[in-house]
């Protein structure tokens, strides 16, 4: 891959930032990086290729990163959110059996083998996607507290699920690669727990500032390469990797120097080579070729609404339980892992897509809805 075709990739990347820019339009800068990839890729002019090796290496470490921002905005540690844990898990429970009877219907109406990703999709939330856009509305953390644990219930289960179920015949391997990962992960976090409470971390912190080593960010990439290898290792996907690492950022308190190190590398080159990659890589000519599969991503996208209204059952207000519906993190995981194992159909990948872009849409709808009820935002205090 070229220096000039890296140069474009990064150019289409910033219609990103350029779609998302009024922000009443309420459109994700990872919509405007996906448009941009279907210019250039096999859906547009063809100007990259996707299945080159160093663009694909570039796209994976970006996918790794943008599963460690999902994760570490799974809020672990907030008190109020745990308090009502119970509550958003029998409401993620009822989604999670509402979404199975939906996408056994939708499996058979489509003639697909593909029933378990589904059932995945619809029951999936997204905690990087809703979290932001309920802070944007200052909707209350106390009156949206059983929205948010739900969310994050949803967000672990569904991405622990979608590896495993993408390529069934590798179930027992990828099954033990995540209990590696994951008993790595909790012993991760009890070491960085107790290193944080101790003098050496902050002397150690103080040192890298002055000396501009930046070692946390460093040594954060070296976990998430580590848990990577042992991933591929175990044929699973980097995005248990990259999540997991979040998940412990988020449950030991990320530092604020590493968050800004880690939201720059992300946000600023990977995340967005990632979704061009992506958008570059998604045929859009075999979704219109098969309108059957249109038809697919407006159904579950309308599916995942009315899967997750089953969380009014738990006592979810309607326009929470909408909310609760917006997606991207899962279904992007998925389209990728689809992509890589060639288990989708022509035309499915964007089908997915579609489904979540209509399932965000909805969901943005409703959050203003929430912050317009009583209750439902808060005043923002002056800084003293």
């Amino acid at each position: 891959m070229s220096f000039a075709l890296l140069a474009l990739v990064v150019a289409v990347g910033l219609l990103g930032p350029l779609a998302a820019a009024r922000s009443i339009w309420r459109v994700p800068v990872v919509a405007g990086e996906l448009l941009g990839g279907l210019l250039i890729g096999v859906s547009g002019f063809r100007l990259v290729d996707p299945a080159n090796d160093d663009f694909t290496l570039l796209a994976s470490i970006g996918f790794g990163l943008t599963m460690v921002v999902v994760g570490s905005h799974v809020p672990v540690r907030d008190p109020i959110v745990r308090a009502a844990l119970a509550r958003g898990a029998l409401g993620a429970g009822l989604v999670g059996a509402v979404s199975a009877v939906l996408a056994a219907l939708l499996a058979a109406v489509a003639h697909s083998g593909n029933g378990l990703l589904y059932g995945v999709l619809l029951a999936s939330s997204s905690a990087a996607l809703v979290l932001p856009m309920l802070q944007s509305v200052n909707v209350d953390k106390r009156s949206a507290a059983q929205l948010v644990a739900q969310i994050a219930v949803a967000d672990v289960v569904c991405v622990v699920l979608l590896p495993l179920i993408v390529v069934p015949g590798r179930a027992l391997t990828a099954g033990i690669g995540v209990l590696v990962i994951a008993v790595l992960a909790v012993g991760l976090w009890v070491a960085l727990t107790r290193w944080v409470r101790s003098d050496y971390r902050r002397v150690l912190h103080a040192y890298s500032e002055r000396r501009r080593f930046a070692l946390e960010l460093r040594l954060s990439l070296l976990v998430l390469f580590a848990f990577a290898a042992i991933a591929q290792f175990a044929q699973l996907s980097i995005m248990i990797a990259g999540f997991a690492l979040g998940l412990v950022l988020s449950a030991v308190g990320e530092p604020h120097r590493l968050a800004r190190q880690l939201f720059g590398m992300t946000e600023g080159f990977f995340g967005p080579l990632f979704f061009v990659w992506l958008g570059a890589s998604l045929d859009l000519r075999a979704l219109i070729a098969h309108p059957a599969m249109i038809l697919l991503g407006v159904a579950l996208g309308v599916g995942a609404v009315l899967a997750h209204l089953a969380s009014r059952l738990a006592g979810l207000p309607w326009a929470q339980a909408v909310a609760s519906a917006g997606q991207l993190g899962v279904p992007v995981a998925a389209v990728t892992l689809g992509l890589q194992t060639h288990t989708l159909a022509p035309g499915e990948g964007g089908a997915i897509l579609l489904g979540a872009l209509i399932s965000l849409a909805t969901s943005a709808v409703s959050v203003a809805a929430v912050a317009r009820r009583p209750g439902g935002a808060v005043r923002a205090t002056p800084a003293s």
